[in-house]
């Protein structure tokens, strides 16, 4: 049971958070240095604003996606042994959904423009590749204790 309430209380701060800030954004927020720009952008796109061609059906995908996966990791017991991190990346995933479905594409606002150009990204991508970097080291880990 408290691996139940570390994931929803991950998820749930995940995705407060997230809408917390880019509500700001929405709102008119922004702010400019010479290497970073913090600044409104809408993605129809997923990363790189790769797959923008399928427009609206694009949400639906990663419905089905981000439902599937949370199905899988219910399945396997993943919950259990990874409470905290897919607590972060359900409720980051759920996130970005929501913009698709409440914006027409994800809002992101943070832009490195330094000596190359970024793609600009929000709180819950940080967080997506936060979570997925624990869940590699802790499978890495786990494989190294299983073999001696």
């Amino acid at each position: 049971m408290r691996n139940w309430a570390v994931f929803f209380l991950a998820a749930l701060g995940t995705f407060i958070i997230d809408q917390g800030i880019k509500e700001l954004f929405l709102e008119g927020y922004q702010w400019q240095s010479r290497c970073l720009s913090l600044e409104l952008h809408l993605n129809r796109g997923v990363a790189f604003s790769l797959f923008a061609f399928l427009g609206s059906w694009l949400k639906w995908l990663q419905l089905l996606l981000v439902g599937g996966l949370f199905l899988f990791f219910l399945r396997e017991g993943w919950i259990r042994r990874h409470a905290f991190a897919l607590g972060l990346l359900l409720g980051a995933a759920a996130g970005n959904l929501w913009d698709r479905f409440a914006h027409g594409a994800v809002v992101d606002y943070v832009y490195w423009h330094c000596g190359f150009d970024f793609a600009v990204f929000n709180y819950a991508d940080v967080m997506i590749d936060l979570s997925i970097a624990w869940l590699l080291w802790s499978g890495w880990r786990e494989h190294r204790r299983s073999r001696g």
